[in-house]
C-alpha cells in the first residue's frame, strides 16, 4: 500500500496520473497547503521543503522498511522503477535502443521538473495571485511559458507521445502544467501537436478518474484563494 500525501495541484496530479493508470493501491492523506499542513512536524519527516506530492511505500521491492520519497519527478521515476511501466521503452526494444529510449524520457521529465513547471507557475502567480501587478513579471514569464510550449510542442510533431508511441511518466509530468491556469488562460491553439496530445490524455479513463478525485478531496478547488491562505501559501521565510 502506498499512502500519498496529496492536494489537488498540477504537482499532485502527476502521481494520481499513474496510480490510476497502473492500479497500485494507495491511500490518499490530504494536505491541505492553503491552511499550513505541509509544516506540520510528521509531514517534514516524508518531504523536508515542505512540498506536496509525497509518499510513503510500505511495500517497497527490496522488501525492507518503509520507503518515503518527496519531489514529483522523484515519485514518477520511484514508480516506474517498481512497477517496470511507462517508462517510454518499447517492450521489444534492444539493449542500445531501451538505453537511449530510457535517457530521453528522463530528459523530458527533468525538463518539465526544471522548466515547465518553475516557469510556468511563476506564470501563474504573477498573472493570477500577486498582490499587484508588476508589468515586467508578467511579460518575463508569459514569454517563457509560451517558449517552453514551442519547445513541446515541436518535439511532439510526428509523436503520439513526448517519447515516441508510449504513453510515459515524461508526459504524466507534463500534461497537469498545460492549460493549468484556468483564470489567466493562454492561447494553445497555435500548439497544434500540444492541443492533438493533451486530448488524447485527457481521454484517458485514469486521467479522468486522476481529476475526479481533485473535487472529492477539495470541493473548493477553482474559487479565488483567501488572502490568509497567500499569506500561507507565499509569505513564508525561513523556519
Amino acid at each position: 500500500m502506498i499512502d500519498l500525501y496529496y492536494w489537488p495541484t498540477p504537482n499532485g496530479h502527476k502521481i494520481t496520473l499513474f496510480l490510476e493508470e497502473t492500479g497500485l493501491p494507495y491511500t490518499v492523506r490530504p494536505v491541505n497547503i492553503g491552511k499550513g499542513e505541509q509544516f506540520a512536524p510528521d509531514f517534514l519527516k516524508v518531504s523536508p521543503n515542505n512540498k506536496m506530492p509525497a509518499i510513503v511505500d510500505a511495500n517497497p521491492a527490496d522488501g525492507g522498511a518503509p520507503i518515503s520519497v518527496f519531489e514529483s519527478g522523484a515519485i514518477l521515476r520511484y514508480l516506474s522503477d517498481k512497477t517496470g511501466r511507462f517508462t517510454g521503452v518499447d517492450e521489444d526494444a534492444d539493449a542500445r535502443t531501451e538505453l537511449r529510449q530510457a535517457i530521453e524520457t528522463d530528459e523530458w521529465l527533468f525538463w518539465q521538473m526544471a522548466g515547465l513547471g518553475p516557469m510556468t507557475g511563476q506564470y501563474g502567480h504573477f498573472h493570477v495571485y500577486a498582490p499587484e501587478v508588476i508589468p515586467y513579471a508578467r511579460e518575463r514569464y508569459r514569454n517563457e511559458t509560451l517558449r517552453l510550449l514551442g519547445v513541446l510542442d515541436r518535439r511532439l510533431e510526428g509523436r503520439e507521445f513526448i517519447t515516441g508511441k508510449n504513453y510515459s511518466i515524461a508526459d504524466m509530468a507534463c500534461y497537469p502544467w498545460v492549460g493549468s491556469y484556468t483564470s489567466a488562460p493562454l492561447d494553445l491553439s497555435p500548439f497544434t501537436h500540444i492541443c492533438r496530445w493533451r486530448d488524447a490524455i485527457a481521454a484517458r479513463p485514469a486521467t479522468q478518474r486522476a481529476y475526479a478525485l481533485a473535487a472529492k478531496v477539495n470541493p473548493d478547488a477553482g474559487k479565488p484563494m483567501t488572502d490568509e491562505q497567500k499569506k500561507v501559501l507565499f509569505g513564508q521565510g525561513p523556519r
